[in-house]
């Protein structure tokens, strides 16, 4: 079986060269068994089980080494109604990029293929549009649910990229008040990875957002 994390009797913030080691370790470990449709929606429960297993362990990990970890949070709207939005000040993904980026500690966003889009030609972006019954629909979403700021009808999806915690538990330099170079090392409790407080935040927001359009839309 692996070796314990800490020996019997041993400080938490002890050896933190070894620490880290097993941190890296253990993330490459994690990664490489990692299902390919892990963040896909065809994902079964069980292989959802298993990413909250990977985040758990890594956050002791982190926890352990005292040194936080970043990660992204991404987000569906399903079912949402065409014609959502507007096509320039109110645009759906601005109000949703606004309403992110104005959570604590997020230092990106991006909907659909986002900044992977930029490897492509126009055409291998475009998304194909064909009629199912009497609605119109598209072969792939690499815009993400929206086009030209307005809702589509397809799945709303997007992700939001969020820093580790700035407070680590081992010495960094820093300055003081006075303006003297100094070093500093954190204290108490602080957690090893926000994402699991950022889920409901990015939730509520996206309600939040969806809510106003859908009030517009009565308003007309």
């Amino acid at each position: 079986g692996a070796a314990p994390l800490l020996a019997q009797g041993e400080n938490p913030r002890a050896n933190q060269a070894r620490m880290l080691e097993y941190q890296k370790n253990l993330l490459i470990a994690m990664v490489d068994s990692m299902p390919e449709n892990l963040l896909r929606d065809k994902a079964t429960p069980a292989q959802r089980d298993f990413a909250q297993q990977i985040h758990h362990a890594a956050s002791v990990a982190a926890y352990i080494a005292g040194n936080p970890l970043g990660g992204a949070v991404t987000c569906a709207v399903r079912g949402c109604p065409v014609g959502w939005g507007d096509p320039v000040f109110d645009r759906l993904e601005a109000d949703l990029a606004k309403a992110m980026l104005s959570l604590p500690a997020s230092k990106g966003f991006e909907i659909g293929s986002g900044f992977a889009g930029t490897d492509l030609t126009g055409r291998e972006h475009n998304d194909e549009f064909y009629m199912e019954g009497d609605r119109v629909r598209t072969r792939t979403n690499r815009s993400g649910g929206v086009q030209g700021g307005i809702t589509n009808g397809e799945t709303v999806y997007f992700r939001v990229a969020f820093k580790p915690t700035a407070t680590i538990m081992t010495e960094q330099r820093t300055v003081t008040a006075a303006g003297e170079d100094t070093t500093i090392a954190g204290r108490g409790r602080h957690d090893p990875c926000v994402l699991p407080r950022a889920v409901p935040m990015v939730e509520a927001m996206t309600a939040l957002v969806f809510a106003d359009h859908a009030l517009r839309q009565t308003a007309i």
